[in-house]
């Protein structure tokens, strides 16, 4: 086979619904590299989040803050940040309604608050610790993406307000803050052109919302069986539950492993 661009998502795609990376995902990893195929993570999460794994994996190229900054074999190809004024309008906006930020940039993360049970209960269920607060964390660098914690359904006032944003809700109380009209898919496309690669050499992987504008991107995209309706409705193949070996079952339909 020829080379090809493999763009995993992690919660629910590379890692088990206990944050896990099973054994049999990372041997697969580890042929899909052996073959000489790019191997790259397209991921909600900031660089600094998943460090650890990409160094288990040996992994150097991904697609972070759901598209936002973008790495290739370790530099930067492509960086987009929140608008500065809009921000810092929105935190003023959810101070107001009593709804805490967190700030992160590619290297940390900052609250906008000493501490608040929203922040600790969504984070915690990714594995993180409260962020420490800094409530200017946003003045002088680029900051790629920002999380707004609320309930489901008291983030339509913010998107009505802010044009300048997308909010993608990825728990109870805790919503993404992006770009407006940024997706994983943008970042892809970014690495696409870099490597001189077209869509046919690209197969994407997810399970959650904010995976559906990569899993219309290509025709060789892979939905888990424990994936949202729109996601399963986006792809092109749908596999099994990420608990039950599901990447691997789908790099087999595809002829990447055996």
């Amino acid at each position: 086979m020829e080379q090809k661009l493999l763009f995993f998502d992690i919660d629910g795609t590379l890692l088990d619904e206990n944050k896990q990376l099973p054994a049999s995902t990372e041997a697969a990893v580890a042929e899909l590299k052996r073959q000489g195929h790019y191997v790259a993570i397209a991921t909600g999460r900031a660089p600094f989040m998943f460090a650890e794994l990409r160094e288990k994996l040996g992994i150097d190229t991904f697609v972070s803050f759901n598209g936002s900054y973008v790495e290739l074999e370790n530099e930067a190809i492509y960086k987009r940040s929140l608008n500065a004024s809009e921000l810092k309008r929105l935190t003023a906006h959810a101070e107001e309604n009593d709804h805490p930020v967190v700030y992160l940039d590619h290297r940390d993360m900052k609250a906008n608050v000493p501490h608040h049970p929203h922040i600790e209960k969504s984070l915690g269920s990714l594995k993180f610790d409260h962020p420490e607060f800094d409530e200017s964390y946003l003045e002088g660098r680029s900051i790629y993406q920002t999380l707004l914690f609320c309930a489901e359904g008291e983030e339509q006032p913010y998107e009505d307000k802010f044009d300048a944003f997308d909010f993608i809700r990825w728990h109870e109380v805790s919503t993404d803050v992006l770009p407006s009209g940024g997706s994983k898919a943008i970042g892809i496309e970014a690495l696409m052109n870099r490597l001189g690669a077209s869509k046919e050499d690209v197969y994407v992987f997810g399970d959650g919302p904010n995976d559906v504008e990569m899993l219309e991107f290509t025709k060789n995209s892979v939905a888990m069986g424990n994936s949202v309706p729109q996601a399963l409705e986006a792809a092109a193949i749908q596999t099994s539950h990420v608990n039950d070996d599901g990447l691997v079952k789908a790099l087999r339909q595809l002829g990447f492993i055996k």
